[in-house]
């Protein structure tokens, strides 16, 4: 269950830095409960898909591209990047459009940047939408990137190997940092295609080749492999676990939060999830039986749209 698509009603750049702007939107009730989506990746950007989970006759739906990512610019750009600054950027989003607190929605890389905006600005946020569970922690990314997910889709993780020789895959997020920011064109794009292509393949119970397809696209794959790549390497820019703290969830225990999480999620498995409600049982942990990680697979979605219409008269 989705709403039905919708336009934008305003559209606008925000400078957030000597280097770094802004595309944003906001669409549905200009009066309503105000929402922000935060996009995965880091470096996935939006699409007009990410407004059907939300009641636009009750919700003031504010997307917008994160440094480097979709319509911001400059695409793929990695200085001035790191989540301390996307917190900031967000903080700078709501002062210019005039909200005083928001629900806040995010998936995978958009619910690492969720909590980390949460526990930085607590009395901003009137409720979690999570889903996908990421906190980047370093056994995370190795489930993905070195050893784990390479048992369940052999087929593409030899698609991934492809460009790397032999000797440097003992650190393959490593050996991909650094054709993702050569200086050659040629190699940067490979690398790209490769790293995208293995998150697109990777990403359902059942392969979507329409996601594979995008994976494909020049610009949209340099600037999700190049952006992933540059925070992976540096530990999302924070201390490994550092979202899972006592100390940082106490800051956001007061926070009304529903977390979805795919049973099958080979990107973002299960286990970061079930950590977190550990660490915040106050928080509603729903695991999806019959789902991997996206958020278009029909019921997640479904218990998305459910957990944004459970709070939109808040």
């Amino acid at each position: 269950m989705s709403y039905s698509p919708i336009e934008p009603y305003e559209t606008g750049k925000l400078k957030v830095s000597d280097i770094h702007t802004l595309y944003y939107e906001v669409s549905g009730n200009k009066d309503g409960n105000p929402v922000v989506f935060l996009h995965g990746g880091p470096g996935g950007g939006v699409s007009g898909k990410d407004r059907l989970y939300f009641d636009p006759k009750a919700y003031k739906i504010v997307l917008f591209d994160q440094r480097g990512a979709g319509k911001s610019t400059p695409s793929a750009c990695l200085e001035e990047n790191t989540t301390w600054d996307l917190v900031a950027d967000i903080e700078r989003l709501r002062e210019h459009l005039g909200v005083d607190k928001w629900v806040v929605f995010g998936g995978s890389w958009g619910s690492t940047l969720s909590l980390a905006y949460a526990q930085t600005h607590p009395e901003r946020v009137k409720a979690l939408i999570l889903r996908g569970i990421f906190t980047l922690r370093k056994s995370e990314l190795e489930f993905f990137y070195q050893n784990g997910a390479s048992h369940i889709f052999p087929e593409s993780w030899d698609d991934y190997l492809a460009p790397i020789p032999e000797d440097e895959r003992h650190d393959l997020m490593t050996a991909y940092h650094k054709r993702l920011t050569s200086d050659d064109e040629a190699v940067r794009l490979e690398a790209a295609k490769a790293w995208s292509t293995w998150e697109m393949s990777t990403c359902m119970l059942r392969v979507d080749q329409e996601a594979v397809a995008r994976a494909a696209q020049d610009t949209w794959a340099l600037a999700f492999a190049r952006i992933e790549s540059h925070y992976f390497v540096n530990g999302g820019f924070m201390r490994d676990g550092q979202l899972l703290e006592k100390q940082s969830i106490d800051k956001i225990r007061h926070i009304p939060t529903v977390v979805v999480q795919g049973r099958y999620d080979v990107v973002c498995p299960a286990r970061s999830a079930y950590d977190l409600k550990k660490a915040f049982p106050e928080s509603e942990l729903i695991i999806v039986p019959d789902a991997g990680h996206s958020a278009r697979e029909v019921p997640t979605g479904k218990l998305l749209t459910e957990a944004a219409d459970k709070f939109k008269n808040l």
